[in-house]
This record gives C-alpha cells, structure tokens and sequence, in this order.
C-alpha cells in the first residue's frame, strides 16, 4: 500500500505598490544620471556657469542692491530649462527610436509610470539650478556693499522655470512623439515670450511667461518694487504641476488621485495667475509718490562734521562711504568758509513710474543741498564728487545747472583731483568717454556742459601736484567761483597757461 504525502502549494507572489514604486525611481536615478551627461544640458550649464563669473567680476561695481541681484539670478536658468526641454523630450522618445516598446509592455512598471519616472528625472537639475540661484545670490550679498532684500519669490523663479522646462518636454513626448516637435516647441515658447512681453510693462500677459524682466534704470527701494513676486512664483510652481500631471495623465493613468490633483494644480495655476495680475497695490503707489516727492518723510539723517545724510533706510550704511568723498572734496575748498559750510546730502529718487521708470531728476531748490542716487560704484562716485564741488562753488543745484563760465574748471578739478585716476575719471563722468574736447558731464540731475578749453585746462590741472593747485585754489577762491568769470581769467589765477581752444558753451 503506497501513501502519498501531499505537500502545500507555495504560495503565490505578488508584485505590490511598493516594488513597483521602487523600480520607479530606480529608473528615475538612471534617466536623471543620463540627463545630466546629455550634451545640451552640459553645455547649457557651461554657459550658465561662465555667465555667472563674469557678471561676478565687475557686476554692480561692488555694491550691489539685493532687490535688484535677485532678478539678475532669472535669465541664465531659462537656457537650461530650454535645454532640458529637449533632453527630456529625447529621452521620453528613446524606447520608440530603438523600437524596445513591445519589450516594455511586458515589464511591471507601466507606462504611466515610466512617466513618473522622466519627470522625476528633472528634479535633481532644477535643485542644481536652485544651488547656482543660490550661490549667485549669497556671492552678492556677503559684499560688504551690499543693501536692500532679496525676495524669495525672485530667486524661485529660475528653478521652476527648469520644472516647467521639464515638464512641457515629457508632456509633449507623450502627446506628439515626433523628434522635431521639442525643437518647434522651443521656438514657439521664444516667439510667445518676446509676443507678451510688452514694452510699456503693464499689461498683465507679460507675466505669463517664467521670467519678467524690467528695464530698470535706478534701484528702488524693496518696498516699492511692487512686483508680485510672490503670486508669480505661485502661478509657475502650479503651472509646472499641472503639466507633469498631464503628462501622467495622458500616459494612462486612470487613477482618480491624479485626475484630483490635476484639478487642485489648474485651480494653484488659477489662483497664481490671478494674483499676480492685480497691477501695483495702491500702497505701493501711494509711498512711491511720497519718497519721489517728499523723501524726507520716510528717510533718516544722521550728522557727519558738519554734513547732513539722508538716506532711505535701506541705505543707511552707505552714508560713510558718501561721508568720505563730501570730506575729500571739502579739503581743497577755499575761503569764505566753502569749506565748513554745512551741507545736506539727500538721496532722491523718481519712483513713480516704477522700474521701468527713466524720468531724470529735477535740480534740488534747496540750498546746500546734494543729490545722491541710489547707485554707487564706478562712476556714480565721480558723478557724486562733481555734484558736491559745483554745490560749495554755486551755493546750489539749480544754479550749478545754469552754470556755462570759467567756475566748470574749478567744479571739475575740486571734484576730482582726490580720486586715485582722476583723468580716468573726466572720461567716465563724460557721456562720449573722452578727454579731450567739448562734451556733456552727467549728472543725477541736471547735466553740465564743458567746453573744448574747459577740458584742456581741468586736464593740465589733473596732471600737476595736487598740493600746489589746492593752494592756489584756496586762495584765489573768491575769484574763481565769482560769476561769468571767464576760462582764460581761471588759468590766470591758477598759473598756467590759457587753452587754445574754443570756450563757447552750446
């Protein structure tokens, strides 16, 4: 008699979420190792990279305002972002160029998953973007010129910008599978930024796109950017999700947690959108008008050996580094008391058009009174230096605006005889670049006019002893800086010979 022994049936195994999710992002590491040594993303970061040093090394000639670095950090992630665009797309479209789809239906992570998996792909180079953002902000603001805030919502818009990038390639290998139709995308993305981008900046479809520049001429205070930064960054981080939840969408996914979040990342994109095209709030309007008008409502003034300082509050550390070039330039005043006489330097703005503002600034009605900007370095300094010398010759702005005789000579050479090139310095101050000649002096306010023998006398003057010319300064000042004196009767005073050229004012 046999006697079978029945032996239980191994039981069965099942593939679960959490071994499918794991080859999930097993493929993720791969595609994203892949993405990174595509040739397109590598020279794109090259190029950022190489972008970043050298506005490193002269950018805002060492003193940076944060609420200007911030949206300086936009323009170099938008060509990574483009490069990612085509990367991804290629890589959505590999199994189909090697005809290895029949081969992936048989695996365990479907289609829709391998989508996942591509948009997964594009988060490690957007937090590299998001590290270079960084440092590039961190390198400005560690200078020890440096003032304002940054926003957050500035410095977020280069890496969702990548995301977007990202996103849009792997959607669009899902729907148009087609080699060509990343590249037609890029062009068509570049076509419909330069379409909404408008010239006047406000209209509400500039901020569509990821990055909204502004043609910015003078820094403004970080509470009257009244830029929706905040709203912006919004709009872009729920834009990004719901194109990768298409993509996910489209892939196959049937799943009502996708098609759930798909509504809440359109209603995020929604509500961004509509945030961000409110226009200025009427608060910001309200104290730009106040600090363009009547600045000193809002500014604070601290006193230097006689000089006054009023600076927005932003600016306060700066006032040592105007307090410096005030006193130079007071050292070489003459009699009279030029040289004690008590001064206010105020810092102006014109805020009322926004950043894309260009209105000049009007002369300053009071007397002994400064104009500085909220610029300083390279040749605002100079600029600054003039503007103090031609106040203690004319008493003025508004009469050193009006002012055509021989006192340019002395404005110009007690300007800038303290700096450490001052010949250098005539030329950046001088809006053709040159020594030489007649040409316009810029100014924050009115402009001066200097004739072809205003130029050769303050260039012989630069290039002798300081010392000397100062003492000769200070004691022919009465006359020097008397009304209508003429250029030949200064060279007279100072002891050196009278230019040749013309001294006709235009």
């Amino acid at each position: 008699m046999t006697t079978t022994t029945e032996r239980p049936a191994p039981a069965t195994v099942t593939t679960g979420r959490r071994a499918s999710w794991a080859a999930v992002f097993v493929l993720a590491g791969f595609e994203t190792r892949r993405l990174l040594l595509r040739v397109p993303v590598l020279v794109a970061f090259g190029v950022y990279a190489a972008w970043i040093g050298w506005r490193a090394l002269d950018a805002y000639d060492g003193f940076p305002a944060l609420q200007d670095v911030d949206r300086a950090t936009q323009n170099g992630p938008q060509l990574v972002g483009l490069a990612v665009l085509l990367s991804v797309h290629q890589a959505v479209l590999r199994s189909r160029r090697h005809d290895t789809d029949r081969h992936l239906s048989v695996l365990m992570v479907q289609p829709w998953r391998r989508t996942v998996a591509h948009l997964l792909s594009v988060v490690p180079v957007a937090l590299l973007v998001a590290l270079c953002v960084g440092a590039q902000f961190t390198r400005e603001a560690l200078k020890p010129g440096a003032v304002g805030h940054g926003s957050p919502g500035e410095l977020l818009v280069g890496p969702l910008s990548v995301l977007l990038f990202g996103g849009f390639g792997v959607l669009l290998g899902r729907l148009l599978p087609v080699p060509l139709a990343a590249p037609l995308l890029i062009v068509f993305l570049l076509f419909f930024f330069a379409l909404a981008a408008e010239p006047t900046g406000e209209g509400w479809t500039r901020w569509l796109v990821p990055s909204v520049g502004e043609n910015s001429v003078a820094t403004l205070p970080s509470d009257l950017i009244g830029r929706p930064a905040g709203w912006h960054a919004l709009y872009l981080a729920g834009l990004a999700l719901s194109v990768a939840l298409l993509a996910v969408l489209v892939s196959g996914a049937r799943l009502r947690t996708v098609q759930a979040c798909v509504a809440c990342a359109v209603a995020l994109t929604t509500v961004g959108a509509v945030g961000q095209s409110r226009g200025v709030p009427e608060e910001v309007t309200a104290a730009r008008e106040q600090a363009t008008v009547a600045p000193e409502k809002t500014q604070k003034c601290v006193e230097r050996d006689g000089t006054t300082y009023c600076a927005f509050p932003e600016w306060g550390p700066r006032t040592g580094d105007w307090a410096g070039i005030v006193d130079d330039v007071r050292s070489r005043a003459g009699g009279g008391g030029a040289g004690d006489r008590p001064l206010t330097v105020r810092q102006r703005i014109e805020a009322r058009y926004g950043l894309d503002g260009d209105a000049a600034l009007a002369p300053s009605a009071r007397p002994d009174e400064v104009t500085v900007g909220t610029s300083w370095g390279g040749s605002r300094v100079p600029e600054f230096a003039v503007t103090v010398a031609g106040v203690l010759v004319t008493g003025g702005e508004e009469a050193l605006g009006e002012m055509c005789d021989g006192r340019i000579v002395t404005v110009m050479w007690l300007g800038l005889a303290g700096r450490p090139d001052p010949v250098a310095d005539l030329r950046r101050v001088r809006l053709d670049d040159s020594a030489s000649g007649s040409a316009i002096v810029i100014s924050q306010t009115e402009p001066l006019s200097m004739t072809t023998a205003h130029t050769e006398l303050v260039v012989d003057l630069l290039g002798q002893p300081r010392d000397e010319v100062a003492a000769k300064v200070k004691d022919g000042w009465a006359e020097l800086t008397a009304p209508g004196v003429t250029t030949e009767r200064v060279a007279g005073v100072l002891g050196v010979d009278a230019p040749e050229g013309e001294d006709e004012c235009e």
